[in-house]
C-alpha cells in the first residue's frame, strides 16, 4: 500500500468532530465544511469537486451596469414585486432568442435566485388545486429542493430517470400522474448532478402529459445552453435551448444568473411562466395568496412574503446581460465553454485510473462535458468511495444525496479545480488506483 496524502486517521477525527457518521448522507455544506476542517488540520489543499460554485469571473457587462445602478442611487428605493421594466423586456426577448418561446415581459418576474424561484412555485404551485398535492421529481436532482419541500410540509414523489430514457418514460409518468395528486413535474436539464439532458422526442412525452393530466412542469434552467455539444448562443439562431414549452402551455421556467453568467454572489434569476397557464385561475389559491390568478398569486403574495422582492441593483445586472446577449454584442458560452474543457481533461485523469463514469450516455449519444461528471470505482459503494477520497484529498458529493439510485456513484463539479491542480490530481488518482487494484 502507498501512502496516502492525508492520514486516515486525520480524516476520520474531524468526521467525528463534525458528528458525521455517514459521510454519503451529508449535505452539500456540510461536506464543505468538513473538508475545510480537513485542510485546516492536514495543511493539504484539496482537489475541491463537492460544490457547484463558478469559477469564472462574473459577467463584466453586469459588474458594470449594477455598479452604475448603485451609484445612481437605486439602493434607497424599494423594488417592485414584479421587477424593473428592463428586466422583465429583456427576459421577454431574452427567452423568445435562445429558447424560441414566446412569453410576455408580464410573465416574467426576477427571483432571489432559483432557489427562491422554485420555492415560491412549491408554495403557490400545491395550493392551486386541493386534490393535486405533490410534486414530481424527475431524479437525480438538486436536494435542496426536496428540502424546500420538507421545511414547507409539502408532498413530493420521485424517480430515478437513469432506467426510464426514451420509450421507458411515458409509461413511467403515467404510473404517478394516473392518481390525480400531481400539480407539478420538476427537472434541471442539463442536469445536476448528472448532466444528462432530455432530448426532444423526452420533451414532447412529457408536454404532451402535462397537459393530458393538466400539471405544470417546472424546467429548472440553471446550467443555460451548457449543453456544449451544441452551441446555443446565437440569438434568434437555431439550435435552441430544448424545452417543454414547445409541446405544452403548462410550464414554467427558472433561468439562473449564477452559472451561466457567473452571478452567484448576487442571487438573481428569473421566474416565467408560460402566458396562459399564469393567467388561469384556481379559487383554491384564493385563502392563501388571496388571489385566483395564478401569476398575481405567485407575485403579490408568495414573492410579497417570502422577500418583499429581489435586490434592485442586481436586476440592472441581469437585464444588461440579456440585452448583450440578445443584441449579440456578448457571447455567454465564450466564458463557460472552459467548463467543458476541464470536465474532459479530469474524467481521463480519472478514467485512466481504473474509475468509471456513471451516467455516461444521453439515449445513444455520448454524453457532453460539462459543469457536473458522475464517477464510481469497481467494488466500492459511493459511501466506501467518498470516504476513501478524502484521504487523497479529495472531495465530492454521494449521487445517493441527490436521490440516484446509482448510490455506488459521486457528484463531481469542475467549477473550483484549477488547471494548476491536475498534476496532484492525477498523481492522487494514480495512489488510489495502486492501492485498489
Amino acid at each position: 500500500m502507498k501512502k496516502t496524502p492525508i492520514d486516515p486517521e486525520l480524516v476520520n477525527k474531524v468526521l467525528a468532530d463534525n458528528g458525521i457518521k455517514e459521510v454519503g448522507k451529508a449535505s452539500i455544506r456540510e461536506i464543505k465544511r468538513l473538508i475545510n476542517d480537513i485542510e485546516n488540520a492536514s495543511g493539504i489543499k484539496f482537489v475541491r469537486m463537492e460544490m457547484g460554485i463558478p469559477g469564472i469571473p462574473a459577467c463584466k457587462v453586469g459588474v458594470e451596469a449594477q455598479i452604475k445602478a448603485l451609484q445612481d442611487g437605486i439602493a434607497t428605493i424599494y423594488p417592485d414585486l414584479d421587477g424593473t421594466p428592463e428586466l422583465k423586456k429583456e427576459s421577454s426577448r431574452f427567452i423568445k432568442n435562445f429558447i424560441d418561446l414566446d412569453i410576455s415581459p408580464e410573465s416574467c418576474f426576477p427571483t432571489v435566485g432559483s432557489m427562491m424561484a422554485g420555492l415560491i412555485s412549491f408554495m403557490t404551485l400545491a395550493r392551486r388545486e386541493k386534490q393535486k398535492d405533490t410534486t414530481l421529481f424527475i431524479d437525480p436532482g438538486f436536494p435542496v429542493q426536496k428540502n424546500q419541500h420538507k421545511i414547507l410540509g409539502l408532498k413530493y414523489e420521485t424517480f430515478d430517470v437513469y432506467d426510464f430514457r426514451g420509450d421507458k418514460l411515458r409509461a413511467k409518468l403515467e404510473s404517478y400522474l394516473s392518481k390525480g395528486n400531481i400539480h407539478s413535474i420538476i427537472y434541471s436539464n442539463p442536469n445536476n448532478p448528472s448532466w444528462i439532458c432530455f432530448t426532444d422526442e423526452e420533451l414532447r412525452t412529457i408536454g404532451e402529459l402535462a397537459t393530458k393530466y393538466d400539471v405544470c412542469v417546472i424546467e429548472d434552467l440553471a446550467y443555460f445552453g451548457m449543453d456544449f455539444r451544441r452551441d446555443i448562443s446565437k440569438p434568434g439562431v437555431p439550435p435552441f435551448q430544448p424545452t417543454v414549452g414547445k409541446y405544452t402551455d403548462n410550464y414554467a421556467l427558472m433561468i439562473s444568473g449564477s452559472k451561466a453568467f457567473s452571478y452567484a454572489g448576487e442571487r438573481i434569476a428569473v421566474l416565467a411562466i408560460s402566458d396562459k397557464f399564469g393567467a388561469r385561475e384556481f379559487p383554491d389559491l384564493i385563502p392563501y395568496f388571496g388571489n385566483p390568478c395564478l401569476r398575481r398569486a405567485m407575485i403579490n403574495g408568495a414573492v410579497y412574503a417570502v422577500s418583499s422582492g429581489t435586490s434592485h441593483s442586481a436586476q440592472f445586472a441581469l437585464a444588461a446581460i440579456f440585452k448583450a446577449c440578445n443584441d449579440g454584442t456578448y457571447n455567454y458560452l465564450d466564458d463557460v465553454r472552459e467548463y467543458a474543457e476541464k470536465a474532459h481533461i479530469m474524467k481521463k485523469i480519472f478514467t485512466d485510473n481504473g474509475f468509471k463514469i456513471v451516467y455516461d450516455h444521453d439515449g445513444a449519444e455520448e454524453l457532453a462535458d460539462g459543469f457536473y461528471f458522475t464517477l464510481s470505482y469497481p467494488g466500492l459503494s459511493g459511501e466506501q468511495l467518498l470516504h476513501e477520497l478524502l484521504n487523497y484529498g479529495i472531495s465530492a458529493i454521494s449521487l445517493a444525496s441527490c436521490n440516484s439510485t446509482r448510490t455506488e456513484g459521486l457528484r463531481a463539479c469542475v467549477s473550483l479545480v484549477n488547471r494548476n491542480q491536475f498534476p496532484a490530481l492525477e498523481e492522487r488518482a494514480k495512489c488510489f488506483y495502486e492501492n485498489h487494484k
